[in-house]
């Protein structure tokens, strides 16, 4: 099938402390003015000698129809990617091929005039992409719907709230027919319920032979949303592949932590009030593991010093797999401590881990020091340390004698039962 994106050598460059560049997208570039440069900036600038290179020779193709992650650390290059696929900037290097309407949701605020209604700046976004009026108007019930800003319709777009803007953006960009749709981060701005409808309608649009690239760092709906996913690191494509595997070696590669972890005093986790100072995984004979069987317990031992008095204090720990989907989140409610002060001193919490009851694969550990009234986190330190769950072929676990790959976050052995009528004779 021919790519509807094609990037060959892909490269962008800037000049750190450089001339103040100005993007505007062809839709700004129709309704305002470009502004004059910003005076201020350039008299504080460095002397631009620096080159910094945000992408450096990207390849990659997507066909028809593909929904495509792109995740990374910050100032990957993520975003700088979009914005050349999407012509707002240009490349210093390399060409990209791009067939048919591209809809794009990259920075809050791109594409919309404040001075005109949201009525107007949706068929003004539906003339730039080169449709007529009667196909605007079939869609435009379906955008103002989605939106919900029907009562506001005619009001300027200026006086739109965050999200009442960012849902009529997004309408606009996924409803307008796009072959090729375009988002990044930008829904971190909307609440839980606008970004699953936003998810949902994405997933929609890819289903309908249409193309989404969508950039994010929520691995849990890149997980459910894309079949591929391309990993950027310091402008460079680590990996490509299916997304399982590539948000595994993402998320392995991020926690580079080991199954034990210390702090010193000074630079150690916490506030006034409690520090951590370790963190480790173990077994039941209290040896230091990074890689447990599924079938044997294991324990997350987290070790802090209580500064203060006369705090109730609550330890708990959140666990994910390498696809960061969290496993579960245990609390100390323990009644030795669930409404006592703990004195001054250092302590070891301890919780254990059943064995048949996580499933293979990496798990990440996340520890937290909370008090629950008033709500006070005291330490919460993500990535604290990972330990592996391997399967052998000796114990019984929860696969019996299937050999296939067993999903699911968590396996345990549950009990059956099985009751047989025996018909008469």
């Amino acid at each position: 099938m021919k790519p509807i994106i094609k990037v060959e050598n892909l490269s962008k460059q800037y000049t750190i402390g450089g001339a103040v560049e100005r993007y505007s997208t062809f839709r700004e570039s129709l309704v305002k003015t470009v502004k004059a440069p910003f005076n201020a900036l350039r008299n504080g600038r460095r002397n631009g000698n620096e080159q910094f290179w945000a992408l450096k020779d990207i390849n990659f193709e997507v066909t028809p129809g593909e929904v495509v992650g792109i995740i990374g650390r910050n100032g990957a290059g993520k975003s700088t990617l979009l914005k050349i696929l999407s012509r707002i900037t240009e490349p210093t290097t390399g060409k990209v091929d791009l067939y048919g309407r591209v809809g794009s949701l990259l920075e809050v605020g791109t594409g919309f005039h404040p001075e005109l209604t949201g009525r107007e700046n949706i068929y003004l976004n539906g003339a730039i992409l080169g449709m007529k009026h009667d196909e605007i108007s079939k869609k435009f019930d379906e955008i103002v719907d989605f939106a919900e800003i029907e009562e506001f319709l005619d009001t300027p777009v200026k006086r739109y709230s965050s999200g009442m803007y960012m849902r009529l953006a997004f309408g606009v960009a996924a409803h307008l027919e796009p072959e090729v749709l375009m988002v990044d981060e930008v829904l971190a701005v909307g609440d839980a319920q606008f970004q699953k409808k936003c998810l949902k309608k994405m997933k929609d649009v890819g289903e309908h032979g249409r193309t989404v690239l969508f950039v994010s760092h929520d691995m849990q709906a890149m997980s459910r949303l894309c079949g591929r996913v391309i990993w950027l690191s310091s402008g460079n494509v680590m990996e490509d592949g299916a997304t399982e595997t590539v948000i595994g070696s993402y998320l392995l590669e991020q926690a580079t932590r080991g199954a034990e972890r210390t702090w010193d005093a000074d630079p150690a986790p916490g506030n006034e009030t409690a520090r951590l100072r370790s963190v480790r995984v173990r077994n039941r004979s209290g040896e230091t593991v990074s890689t447990v069987n599924i079938t044997e317990p294991v324990a997350i031992e987290m070790t802090y010093d209580v500064l203060k008095e006369g705090v109730v204090m609550a330890p708990n720990i959140h666990l994910f797999n390498d696809r960061g989907v969290c496993l579960f989140v245990t609390v100390d409610i323990e009644k030795e401590w669930k409404n006592t002060p703990r004195p001054v001193g250092s302590y070891t919490s301890t919780v254990w881990i059943p064995g048949n009851f996580l499933s293979e694969g990496s798990v990440i550990v996340r520890v937290a020091l909370t008090t629950f009234r008033p709500m006070i986190v005291h330490f919460d330190e993500p990535d604290a340390v990972m330990f592996h769950v391997v399967e052998s072929s000796e114990g019984e676990t929860a696969r019996g004698d299937y050999t296939g790959v067993m999903p699911g976050v968590v396996r345990p052995i549950l009990k059956w039962e099985t009751r047989a009528e025996m018909s008469a004779t």
